[in-house]
């Protein structure tokens, strides 16, 4: 077990990151206003299966592969930015609320499991988010404690279940935008620009920096 302390902080640290305006909470904002909570709910589960990859690749060793290989580490991180401009475009050409603007025509139903995957993939294939895992990990392993895998699950497990909480409290609040959104499609328009301005300045500064 880890110690009530170290959990603490450990918790204060995750809350800081997670607080932090990034491509998962853009990514949430955006398909909660735009498809409706269960698909921000589904999100929310594609990214916290991510997370919970990334803690199991930085046990097994991947994180520090990456960083013993840096032209793993950039293709990795090109293609993650590739898939948020795609996203990001996406998002763009996409009518508000799942209505082709000014006809009423409803668009083809998104599939739940197809916001899963997007939730997934895009934090998957960040590696900012595995070597963040990595780096993170090893400072709240106590080695004369309880053996380190134990203390590496528990730990994982808070930070999923932390993402998550971030999450919800992202779809939940976005929903309270909803009903303004509908009623006002100048707003809807500012809404996708801006979302989609967010997700590919995130593309752009995972592929460059």
């Amino acid at each position: 077990m880890v110690s009530i302390h170290l959990l603490v902080t450990f918790i204060g640290a995750l809350a800081v990151v997670y607080a932090l305006p990034g491509p998962d909470m853009a990514l949430v904002l955006q398909t909660s206003t735009g498809r409706g909570v269960r698909h921000g709910l589904a999100t929310v589960a594609g990214l916290a299966m991510a997370r919970a990859a990334h803690v199991t690749l930085s046990a097994c060793g991947v994180a520090a592969l990456l960083r013993a290989a840096p032209w793993l580490y950039q293709g990795i991180r090109v293609a993650g930015g590739l898939y948020l401009a795609y996203v990001a475009i996406q998002i763009f050409r996409s009518p508000a609320f799942g209505m082709h603007a000014g006809t009423g025509t409803a668009v083809a139903p998104v599939r739940l499991r197809a916001s899963v995957a997007k939730g997934a993939l895009s934090s998957i294939l960040n590696p900012k988010a595995l070597l963040f895992c990595s780096v993170l990990l090893p400072q709240f392993v106590d080695p004369h404690g309880a053996p380190v895998w134990s203390q590496v699950l528990e730990l994982g497990v808070v930070l999923v279940l932390t993402g998550v909480a971030f999450d919800l409290a992202c779809v939940f609040g976005a929903l309270r935008l909803t009903g303004w959104l509908r009623r006002s499609p100048r707003a809807q328009t500012v809404q996708r620009w801006s979302f989609s301005a967010m997700l590919l300045a995130f593309a752009a500064r995972i592929s460059f920096e």
